[in-house]
């Protein structure tokens, strides 16, 4: 493990031995994250991979309408452009920050590279690949099965996990287009989520007051998800 200015927060980069950390240390650059800014877009090639520190993207689905959905959500525990470690090189979703912070920066080539070589960085990279395909597809099941109320907290202590840190700007509309749900039904479940002191919600923010609460409010998916990233890289 490697305790670096440089990676930061992020858990892939920090689980790197020595030898494999300093090697990329010439290819890493620190970067701040904004708002809304695109990541990559459907269908174009990913030049540049990143590791979040302190700050979350989402990985979003987007119909012909223009609607959203989330599949997938990415923090300090993991990595955005994964497509170029497996030979596909772009997705067919958008990755978008939805969370400021800060984050690395690395050139796609440089970590196809890395990758090729069969060391650490390729056996922690396959590892979050598994870990990520069980929180995409527990999300599409999730979506089926249970109520907004469990779904809404299992999502808030998943942004909790990607960010680290109790106090999360978030507004009705964002939430919404990523559970894919009406803005009401959102306005409901964290009315309800609040009355219970679970968490506090005002406009564009809400603060987790009890996480181990808000673990029993959500659904099993939460869980089922926690454990494996845990499991598997941790």
């Amino acid at each position: 493990m490697v305790d670096s200015p440089l990676c930061s927060a992020n858990q892939l980069l920090m689980a790197l031995p020595p030898g494999e950390y300093k090697r990329l240390i010439p290819y890493l650059k620190p970067v701040n994250l904004v708002l809304g800014q695109v990541i990559y877009e459907p269908r174009q090639p990913i030049k540049e991979v990143y590791f979040p520190s302190r700050a979350m993207i989402s990985l979003v689905s987007i119909m012909k309408d223009n609607s959203t959905t989330e599949i997938g959500l990415v923090g300090n525990e993991g990595m955005v452009g994964l497509p170029i470690i497996l030979g596909g090189n772009f997705a067919t979703n958008c990755a978008i920050v939805q969370i400021e912070g800060n984050a690395i920066k690395m050139d796609a080539s440089v970590l196809k590279s890395e990758f090729e070589r069969g060391e650490q960085l390729q056996k922690k990279l396959l590892l979050y690949t598994q870990a990520r395909l069980t929180q995409i597809s527990q999300i599409a099941a999730c979506k089926s099965h249970h109520l907004i109320e469990e779904r809404l907290a299992r999502w808030l202590l998943s942004v909790n996990d990607c960010v680290d840190q109790p106090e999360l700007p978030l507004t009705q509309k964002f939430i919404s287009e990523m559970l894919g749900v009406r803005r009401a039904s959102v306005t409901e479940a964290a009315i309800a989520l609040q009355k219970a002191g679970f968490i506090s919600y005002s406009r564009g923010q809400i603060t987790i007051l009890n996480r181990k609460e808000l673990e029993q409010a959500a659904c099993e998916c939460y869980g089922l998800i926690h454990k494996e990233f845990k499991r598997l890289l941790r």
